[in-house]
C-alpha cells in the first residue's frame, strides 16, 4: 500500500476536458429548448389540431391508425428539427478524438434509432390513448401499472434485442479474466448468464462496462476499449462497483423510485388534461383527442426537470454505496483509483466539476471525490490494527 504521507494529488482537468463538457452541456440545453419550443408552438398555434386532422385523413378515418400516424409525424418533425444538433454532436466527438465512427455509420445509427423509437413510441402512445378511451376516469392509474410492466420487460429484453441493433457483442475469450469476474460475481451473490466483449471501439474510443438485464438476460458487458487498455485488477475494480449495485439492491430500489415518480407524473398529467378540457385550453375538447399529446409531453418534461436534481442526488448516493462495496471486495483500492483516473482521461470526463454542475447534471459523484473516498478507505485499512 502507498497511503502513508500526503494524499495522492488528483490530476487537474485538461482544457480539452473542460471545453468538451461545457459544449456538451450547452448542446443538451439547446436540444431541450428546441424540443420544448416545438411542443409549445404546436399547442399555441393550433398546429397540433391540423396534424391530428391530417393523421385522420392518412389513417383512413380510423382512430387507432390515426394515433400512430400522428405519432410518426411528431417524431419525424422532431427528428428533422434536432438533426443539426445531432450532427454537431457527432462532429464534437470527432473533434475531440473520442469517436471512430464515420458519417455513413452515424447516419445509419440515426436511422435505426428513429425506427426503434417509432416502434416503442407507437406502442406507448397507442396504449395511452386506448386506456384514455376505455377508462376515462382512471386511465392514469391503469396506464401507470401497464407502463411499469413494460418498463421492467424492456429492461429484461434490452440486452438481447435492442443493444445488438447498435453494437456487436461476442463471448469473452479471455478465460483467466472470465474466471476472475465470475468468482467476483458469485461473491456478490449474483449469477450472470454470460460475460461479453462489447465492440465499442468500432464507434468510440471511450471505455465502459455494465451489468445489464434482469433474470435470464443478466450479463456482464465489457467494452473492448476497456479490455485492451486496463489491467485485470482495474477491470475487476470497475466490475466490483457494478456488482455493488446488485448487492445494495439498487435495481429494485430504482424501479420503486421510478414507479413513484411515474405515478406522480400520470396523476399530474391527468389533472392537466382535465383542466385543459374543462377550460377549452388550446381548443382541446376531450381527453381522448390525441392532439393533446404535446401537452402531455410538456407536462412530463417539466416534471422531469423539476425532479432531476433530487433524482441525481439519489443516484449519486447509490454510486457512493457501490463504490464502498468495490473497496471492500478488491484486494487493494489502488486499481480502483487508477481505473477512475484512466477512465476520466480516456472519456474526457471532468474530475472536478463545479458544484452546481454536479448537482444539476451528474448522476455520479465527481471522480475526484470518488478517488479521494478510495484513498481515505485505503488509509483507514492501512492504519487499522488488522493491517
Amino acid at each position: 500500500m502507498t497511503f502513508a504521507g500526503s494524499p495522492l494529488p488528483t490530476p487537474d482537468d485538461s482544457p480539452a476536458a473542460r471545453r468538451y463538457n461545457r459544449i456538451h452541456r450547452w448542446l443538451g440545453l439547446a436540444d431541450f429548448v428546441i424540443g420544448s419550443a416545438f411542443l409549445v408552438l404546436l399547442l399555441v398555434t393550433g398546429w397540433t389540431g391540423w396534424l391530428r386532422d391530417l393523421a385522420y385523413r392518412r389513417g383512413f378515418q380510423n382512430y387507432t391508425l390515426a394515433v400512430f400516424v400522428y405519432s410518426f409525424f411528431l417524431l419525424l418533425i422532431s427528428k428533422v428539427l434536432g438533426l443539426g444538433l445531432d450532427y454537431y454532436g457527432f462532429r464534437l466527438e470527432r473533434r475531440f478524438q473520442l469517436s471512430t465512427q464515420n458519417f455513413r455509420s452515424w447516419l445509419w445509427d440515426e436511422a435505426k434509432g428513429f425506427l426503434v423509437g417509432l416502434v416503442l413510441a407507437g406502442i406507448v402512445v397507442e396504449l395511452l390513448y386506448f386506456m384514455i378511451r376505455q377508462f376515462p376516469q382512471h386511465w392514469w392509474l391503469i396506464t401507470w401499472a401497464v407502463f411499469m410492466g413494460l418498463f421492467i420487460l424492456l429492461a429484461q429484453i434490452a440486452p438481447v434485442m435492442l443493444f445488438p441493433i447498435f453494437y456487436k457483442f461476442e463471448p469473452l475469450d479471455n478465460e483467466d479474466l472470465r474466471r476472475r469476474l465470475v468468482q467476483l460475481s458469485e461473491r456478490a451473490g449474483t449469477r450472470v448468464r454470460g460475460i461479453y466483449r462489447w465492440k465499442l471501439s468500432e464507434k468510440s474510443k471511450k471505455a465502459n462496462a455494465a451489468l445489464t438485464g434482469l433474470g435470464s438476460t443478466r450479463r456482464i458487458i465489457l467494452a473492448d476499449t476497456l479490455l485492451d487498455n486496463y489491467a485485470p485488477e482495474e477491470i475487476e475494480a470497475v466490475l466490483a462497483h457494478e456488482l455493488g449495485h446488485h448487492v445494495h439492491r439498487h435495481i429494485l430500489k430504482s424501479i420503486l423510485v421510478q414507479a413513484g415518480t411515474t405515478l406522480l407524473g400520470f396523476w399530474v398529467a391527468n389533472w392537466v388534461l382535465h383542466y385543459a378540457v374543462d377550460h377549452h385550453v388550446f381548443n382541446l375538447e376531450e381527453l381522448s383527442d390525441f392532439a393533446n399529446l404535446p401537452l402531455l409531453a410538456l407536462t412530463a418534461t417539466a416534471l422531469s426537470l423539476l425532479l432531476m436534481p433530487a433524482l441525481n442526488a439519489y443516484s449519486r448516493y447509490n454510486e457512493r454505496q457501490a463504490d464502498r462495496y468495490a473497496f471492500e471486495s478488491i484486494a487493494s483500492v489502488e486499481p480502483f483509483m487508477s481505473s477512475m483516473n484512466k477512465l476520466a482521461q480516456q472519456n474526457l470526463a471532468e474530475r472536478t466539476p463545479s458544484k452546481w454542475v454536479e448537482v444539476l447534471f451528474h448522476s455520479h459523484p465527481a471522480i475526484s471525490k470518488r478517488v479521494a473516498a478510495a484513498e481515505a478507505w485505503g488509509r483507514a485499512q492501512n492504519s487499522s490494527p488488522q493491517a
